[in-house]
């Protein structure tokens, strides 16, 4: 640990993270620190070793031209974007963050910086694990009297000369995690994303790489961000033809206004370093996911939903007889999917009135739920909560849980609201009724689909993209607490909301709504590139695809 009071010049603080086959160097520069390495392990190091070149100071440019600052203030000479944006009422949007601790260990560091005149202060965690995975938390506080907006703080790692391309992902429904790979150009390449969750065009990492680079040979960087709302991943080349890559959480306007002593802690950040292809980089993933306390640790249970069987048209008799055949053939976990509660008896209402209809189970859930339990399988269900439609009781109880800008209802998506779940009354309401059902019979397993995009996440006035992405963090959680051992499946109008922030709370993603097995397959390989494949589910469909309408054989 070293204090910073007074930075000498003469003696400069050397950190050097390594694990994995990996490291990470940060060196101190006058009194704040940069970045001098992120990638191969390298051995013993000291000033001398390094032995690096400071960046040129360009004709007709400033005095100085300072090398990866770790946030990258413009006021220090930095010309591409700052890790930190912000203001107080239109002031204190020039930052100079000066170090004034350093944690360090060798396989984690922590830096904390002030900026008095802004009166800020920025702490960054730097923690390498065994399998060469960097996870970057960030913090920004105001320590000062007044109000701070926000409006980023982006963590940023420096690419080898030699990184020249970047790999990303697009896509839409039914074709999600289509790989795109291009040159880096001078500029900002950007990929960001609006929806209020990251959607079927969501990208988990964005990757750097060198033209030679394949599967297995080849130098990779990748960076992602831990997170399920608006989100933003950049890679800038700069006129000198420095490279870096950065990612965090897109912030609508206002979103996060920081009193005196209030703090925002960034979604984290996880970047990989390979020097042996893409499968490198997909191996150090998975190692690191699959470390994890509540990672699934028994085999997958081979699972039968039956929404595409029956849709909306749920009879006692007809499941009874795909349940008995689905235990003959080895199926271990059967679904029941839309269409069980409220009013729900087509996509046009109910949403939101979680109680399990009369009039299509008169007597509950429990005789299905004690009928696939009793062939030794697992019984789950669909929900939807975090949606809201026109026509259900909870919306003529409380119209005022809708997401909304005061005064003007959202344009609807499948007829669908988004339920504000930073209203602690909705969010009591989505709990409560959840869980009842949950305790109502043996349920193991819930899939909680996300079929809209929040176009105006709105409540009282202000936006709360944020808020409302760590309220579901926080009901996924709570359900799990409140009932032992049961497993949530993210599903979002098919393959969306996969990332690395929802991968701590659900335990299998629902890959795709595609069904056919020619294009899902290459749905599966590129959503697997970071997420391991026993949380991805793969599924058979039927012979006539309903997507596609393409036929293949069971056989294919």
């Amino acid at each position: 640990m070293r204090q910073f009071g007074l930075v000498t010049r003469l003696l400069r603080v050397l950190v050097h993270l390594k694990n994995g086959g990996t490291s990470l160097v940060l060196r101190q520069v006058e009194d704040t620190f940069e970045i001098v390495h992120w990638g191969a392990a390298l051995g013993d190091i000291d000033e001398k070793s390094l032995a690096i070149a400071g960046r040129a100071v360009m004709h007709g440019a400033l005095d100085v031209n300072p090398s990866n600052l770790i946030l990258r203030e413009h006021s220090r000479g930095w010309i591409g974007h700052p890790a930190l944006r912000g203001h107080r009422s239109g002031k204190s949007v020039a930052n100079w963050f000066v170090c004034k601790n350093v944690d360090a260990k060798s396989d984690q560091a922590t830096i904390t910086l002030e900026d008095k005149t802004a009166g800020l202060e920025i702490s960054v965690q730097y923690l390498l694990d065994a399998h060469g995975i960097l996870k970057i938390n960030s913090k920004v506080t105001n320590i000062a009297d007044g109000d701070y907006t926000l409006e980023h703080l982006l963590n940023w790692l420096p690419l080898a000369p030699q990184a020249d391309e970047i790999l990303d992902f697009y896509g839409h429904w039914t074709k999600e995690r289509q790989p795109q790979r291009r040159e880096i150009a001078y500029g900002l390449t950007t990929r960001e994303g609006f929806e209020g969750r990251s959607g079927h065009d969501y990208t988990i990492t964005q990757i750097a790489l060198t033209k030679a680079t394949n599967f297995n040979q080849g130098e990779v960087w990748s960076m992602g961000v831990a997170w399920s709302g608006n989100n933003i991943h950049h890679v800038e080349k700069l006129i000198d033809r420095s490279k870096s890559i950065g990612a965090g959480e897109y912030l609508l306007p206002g979103e996060v206004i920081l009193a005196k002593g209030e703090s925002y802690e960034a979604p984290a950040v996880i970047a990989g370093y390979s020097s042996n292809g893409l499968d490198g980089i997909t191996n150090a993933h998975y190692g690191h996911i699959r470390a994890r306390k509540n990672h699934p640790s028994r085999p997958r249970p081979l699972t039968l939903n039956m929404w595409e069987a029956v849709y909306f048209d749920h009879n006692f008799e007809k499941l009874s007889a795909m349940v008995n055949k689905a235990a003959e053939i080895g199926v271990e976990r059967v679904v029941l999917d839309d269409g069980w509660f409220g009013a729900r008896r087509d996509d046009k209402q109910g949403l939101g009135d979680w109680v399990v209809s009369k009039d299509v189970w008169p007597n509950g859930l429990k005789p299905l739920a004690d009928l696939v339990n009793s062939k030794g399988m697992e019984f789950g269900l669909w929900f939807e909560g975090e949606m809201i439609q026109i026509d259900s009781d909870v919306y003529r109880a409380h119209p005022d849980w809708v997401l909304q800008e005061t005064g003007r209802m959202p344009v609807a998506g499948r007829t669908q609201q988004v339920i504000d779940l930073t209203n602690p009354g909705a969010y009591s309401h989505v709990l409560e009724q959840v869980d009842a059902v949950l305790k109502s019979c043996k349920i193991s397993y819930i899939k909680w689909d996300h079929n809209r995009w929040l176009t105006d996440p709105i409540s009282a006035g202000r936006a709360v993209v944020r808020k409302q992405t760590q309220a579901i963090y926080n009901l996924f959680d709570e359900l799990k607490k409140r009932n032992p051992g049961l497993e949530i499946e993210s599903c979002s109008s098919g393959g969306g909301r996969i990332d690395l922030g929802m991968i701590d709370h659900a335990d299998r993603f629902w890959t795709s709504d595609q069904n056919d097995p020619l294009e899902r397959q290459y749905i599966q390989r590129w959503t697997a590139m970071v997420i391991p494949p026993e949380m991805l589910g793969t599924h058979v469909g039927p012979t006539h695809g309903h997507q596609t309408h393409r036929t293949a054989e069971i056989s294919f």
